[in-house]
């Protein structure tokens, strides 16, 4: 490439290049998280593009600078129109823009809803390796594009998994998510009709919904030592928050936007109920767990971050194999 060239990379590119990586983006993860937990990073909250007559429908902006052999900086800017499911589309798209750090000059522009997905899942399973390791019955709460990722990467990190219990609002969606889990993968999968039975059946559950608000009011059926990958962030009412120990990736982000840690937030007017961080668990500076007795919530707000160093991920990859668009002279020449 050469200066004022950008690199395009579409989804099915990135598809391939990310195939079969699952521990190699987990490992890309986890040094994302103890790199932002160091302090080598800079993350400006995200910024809510909202839209009056739509109040369900947003677009997110996500910048970042990730140091520590990262090196990178970029943005995401990504959209969920939960509507778009019954148009039979995907809730989410996306595209990320990375910018040299020599120049500021962008260098390449990725398809990100794969990314996005990806570094979610890898996330998640980081979260569940460290806070249940030997987990054995896995509860999805929300049949869609995040909880397969999500099963695909707890897959590779964790092959205690024998069994897989499955709920959505829609009982077409998750009879449909059955059979695609059972394709893929060597689980067992029960459909069930309420939410309170994946939380009584699971010692690991996954929330990825579209929930606006809480709907889940207490988690006293959850068995003690329980782990709660609560991705979706909106689930969860104040109070069961408050009665679990917290864990998130980063305090400031995740008490926005009407999360629920948000409300518990506001409901206490402190954040003493957040315990630590995952960066600060994965660097040893937090336990993985304080009171085995609790569930163990762990509420990602998203970080730009984890985008970053996935998409430095595959563009280094795709530069190496050879793959993608290159738009020559995309940037006017210098000095014009």
């Amino acid at each position: 490439m050469k200066d004022g060239d950008i690199l395009m990379l579409r989804g099915p590119e990135i598809d391939s290049l990310l195939a079969g990586r699952e521990q190699e983006i987990i490992q890309t993860v986890r040094k994302a998280y103890e790199t932002h937990a160091a302090g080598a990073s800079s993350l400006p909250h995200s910024t809510f593009l909202r839209f009056p007559k739509e109040p369900r429908n947003r677009i997110i902006a996500l910048p970042a600078y990730l140091g520590d052999g990262f090196e990178t900086a970029g943005i995401k800017w990504v959209s969920s129109f939960p509507d778009n499911i019954k148009r039979g589309m995907d809730r989410a798209s996306a595209v990320v823009i990375l910018n040299s750090m020599a120049t500021g000059r962008p260098e390449s522009i990725l398809e990100g809803s794969l990314i996005s997905a990806k570094r979610t899942a890898a996330s998640a399973a980081l979260a569940g390796r460290c806070l249940h390791e030997n987990a054995r019955q896995l509860g999805m709460i929300g049949c869609g594009l995040i909880n397969f990722e999500i099963l695909r990467f707890i897959t590779a990190a964790n092959s205690e998994i024998s069994r897989l219990v499955v709920y959505d609002i829609d009982g077409d969606r998750a009879a449909r998510f059955k059979k695609k889990c059972e394709d893929a993968f060597r689980y067992s999968v029960t459909v069930v009709e309420d939410v309170k039975r994946v939380l009584g059946d699971c010692d690991l559950i996954s929330f990825a919904t579209t929930a606006g608000t809480p709907y889940v009011p207490e988690l006293s059926n959850c068995a003690p030592g329980t782990a709660i990958l609560h991705v979706s962030l909106r689930d969860l009412a104040p109070e069961a928050i408050l009665a679990c120990d917290n864990i998130v990736d980063d305090v400031d982000h995740v008490c926005r936007a009407e999360t629920s840690v948000h409300l518990a937030e506001q409901l206490t007017g402190n954040r003493d109920f957040i315990r630590c961080t995952l960066g600060e668990i994965l660097n040893g500076s937090a336990k993985a767990r304080e009171d085995e007795q609790k569930a163990a919530v762990f509420s990602p707000f998203g970080l730009g971050i984890l985008d970053l160093a996935l998409s430095k991920l595959v563009f280094e990859l795709a530069v190496k194999e050879g793959k993608g668009t290159v738009i020559e002279s995309f940037l006017p020449a210098s000095g014009q």
